[in-house]
């Protein structure tokens, strides 16, 4: 079984509330010094500095992304992960223009505290998509210099496993149809919550 989160045990709504402050203060800091939130982990709650893996994610009020950044392995204290990817969702996301001070009280904030990534060996196409559990996995593949991962709340705009899967090829810039035996695949889980759930 994949355990829920980097933590190991799910966070307390407590600590979920905390790290959510932490991203919007984080961004906050870019607009007055261009950098992200100096963090000390000591001076956090023991779980939240163990290190960790984070996706930060900015939605605009319809809904719609305006920003997200993480990493996909656990090298520092989770604190420090969240400061950065909520800086760096907000203003170097180089899909989107950075985030203007009007929109800060307007976007909503989201992270993922990802599980450390799991070997998925698979010898078809279709025994992944028979292995894969949706709404639950979030899925990297690899192939090369070609690498592209999608966040388990994908699931919900591409409920389909096979469309799952070619649109995360496509991400990767893979043919849709593509299949080889040396193409890694790696599983993991993410504990995600968001303002809009306090």
């Amino acid at each position: 079984m994949v355990p829920m989160s980097s933590t190991e045990t799910p966070m307390t709504p407590e600590h979920r509330s905390m790290l959510l402050t932490l991203a919007r203060d984080s961004i906050r800091a870019g607009f007055e010094t261009g950098r992200a939130l100096t963090v000390d982990p000591a001076q956090w709650p023991e779980p939240l500095q163990r290190e960790g893996a984070s996706f930060v994610t900015l939605k605009r009020p319809d809904g719609s992304l305006r920003g997200c950044i993480g990493t996909l392995e656990a090298r520092q204290p989770l604190v420090t992960d969240v400061a950065e990817h909520a800086h760096a969702a907000a203003f170097r996301d180089p899909r989107f223009q950075p985030l203007a001070a009007h929109e800060l009280d307007r976007v909503n904030l989201e992270l993922s505290i990802l599980s450390r990534p799991e070997p998925l060996p698979v010898a078809s196409e279709a025994e992944l998509l028979a292995t894969l559990q949706p709404g639950e996995d979030g899925l990297i593949l690899e192939e090369g210099v070609h690498r592209g991962t999608f966040l388990p709340s994908v699931w919900e705009s591409l409920p389909d496993p096979g469309d799952f899967v070619r649109e995360l090829k496509r991400k990767a810039g893979l043919p849709t149809d593509y299949w080889s035996p040396s193409l890694t695949i790696r599983r993991y889980r993410t504990e995600s919550f968001g303002e809009d759930e306090r």
